[in-house]
């Protein structure tokens, strides 16, 4: 029988590392080509990774909940296959080549860019702490911040993009390019060697003091562990309202038009194109509109400097089946009609409740849209999705009594109305254009055409 060692396979563009959630077969069992072996976390997404070989599990080289590189044996599997290890990871050479290509690119030293272990042992590569709001950061970008000579607190102030704000190596890179001549660094290997905790070092002022408050359980009461979605989540959400002051702008919407329309529209549709037709892509149309009159809306902020975004590539908040949510991106939304963001909205929401979704689907968010009305809400303050700077949440769309205006005069009569409550960066969105913003919104979605043709 041949030996067959399986290795963590490359799962995205930024992904080095993934962290074993589940075993799915155990030592002494059989499995058969493509069944699930080990499912993976990211800080993207979450994996099933299906066997590439036959044979019986012997040996499980990284327990659960324990985090291994891209390209590490993770487990050996006795195969009757006489394939050689080599086929099975063919696509280890490809990574490092792809390591050494960026190096070159970016001017960055190659031995920054290699895979690391959080136990390595060389000179100067003292393990970085998370930072004081439990943000986590890969070996790899704690190795750049390292050589670099970051400090823990200019580490804390880049944006990340990965999953969660999670800092990626593309996030560095970019942030060292940006970053002032004049700002002093110290290295980060003598802060860590400091005498003080990891959070004394990072936190400072008011922030530096703030302490979760000690919960008393009284009898009866029920513990429930938060899963590992719910922690990164929280962990987000908390890091945005702290880097971000938040304001929320709220409008009325008539849509009446758009209700009628689609609900004309819907059944032939969906006979002609084999999709359903809901409001999130006219939502998702209205909104790629009015970032085209307001661009500013559609940027980051890095530090002390705004980066405008070329692409329009919008989030959609979706609820998954354990009750998390997840946003799913629409990358270049403004270049599809409204049928193609029909295609993709129903596809990656499809995706998202399905565990289907790949590291990409999930990457490169410029706004996002979080639909409240699913639930029965009529408006919300939604927390922004960093690092963007603005999130739009749409309520649920109601019949109401309204007073329209007519040459005879002024008459009460049923509508269709909805909520649309903008969140915005109040670093970089002023009140006005927050305002003007959301409400131009909603004029695209009053002044739907009922008359369209798709």
């Amino acid at each position: 029988m041949a030996e067959i060692e399986v290795r963590l396979p490359k799962m995205g563009e930024s992904v080095t590392e993934a962290t074993i959630t589940s075993w799915l077969k155990e030592v002494g069992e059989k499995i058969e080509v493509d069944e699930p072996l080990v499912e993976v976390a990211t800080d993207k997404v979450d994996n099933e990774l299906p066997s590439e070989f036959s044979g019986i599990l012997v040996k499980k080289l990284f327990e659960k909940d324990t985090v291994a590189q891209v390209g590490d044996v993770i487990a050996i599997i006795n195969s009757d296959s006489d394939a050689s290890i080599s086929t099975q990871n063919s696509n280890i050479p490809e990574e490092i080549t792809s390591i050494s290509a960026e190096s070159e690119k970016t001017n960055t030293p190659k031995e920054i860019l290699e895979l690391e272990s959080t136990t390595d042992t060389k000179e100067n590569s003292i393990p970085l702490p998370s930072s004081s709001n439990g943000k986590f950061y890969s070996p790899l970008v704690k190795s750049i911040a390292q050589k670099e000579g970051l400090t823990l607190n200019q580490l804390e102030d880049i944006d990340g993009t990965g999953k969660n704000g999670r800092v990626t190596k593309k996030d560095i890179l970019a942030y060292l390019k940006v970053k002032p001549a004049d700002q002093k660094t110290q290295p980060t290997s003598s802060l860590i060697s400091s005498t003080k905790k990891p959070e004394q070092v990072i936190g400072s002022g008011f922030f530096g003091n703030i302490k979760e408050p000690t919960v008393t359980i009284n009898p009866g009461d029920e513990i429930i562990e938060m899963d590992r979605m719910r922690k990164l989540i929280a962990e987000h959400m908390v890091m945005s309202t702290h880097v971000a002051p938040h304001v929320t702008s709220y409008v009325e919407a008539d849509v009446t038009n758009l209700f009628n329309w689609r609900n004309k529209i819907k059944t032939e549709f969906q006979q002609k194109e084999g999709e359903k037709m809901t409001f999130t892509p006219i939502f998702i149309e209205a909104v790629t509109k009015a970032i085209k009159d307001f661009p500013m809306v559609n940027v980051s902020v890095s530090g002390d400097k705004i980066i405008k975004r070329k692409d329009i590539n919008v989030g959609m908040a979706t609820a998954l089946p354990s009750g998390n949510l997840i946003v799913p991106v629409i990358k270049n939304a403004d270049l599809l009609n409204l049928t193609g963001l029909t295609k993709q909205v129903n596809k990656l929401a499809n995706n998202a409740r399905n565990n289907k979704l790949s590291p990409e689907d999930i990457q490169g968010g410029t706004y996002t849209i979080t639909n409240v009305g699913t639930f029965g809400n009529v408006m919300g303050t939604p927390i922004i999705n960093q690092p963007q700077v603005a999130i739009l949440a749409v309520g649920a769309i109601r019949k109401v009594p309204a007073v329209i205006e007519t040459a005879e005069g002024d008459f009460i009569v049923i509508r269709y109305k909805m909520f649309l409550s903008h969140s915005y960066d109040h670093r970089v969105v002023d009140g006005a254009l927050g305002g003007q913003f959301v409400r131009k919104v909603a004029d695209y979605l009053e002044q739907f055409d009922k008359n369209r043709v798709i």
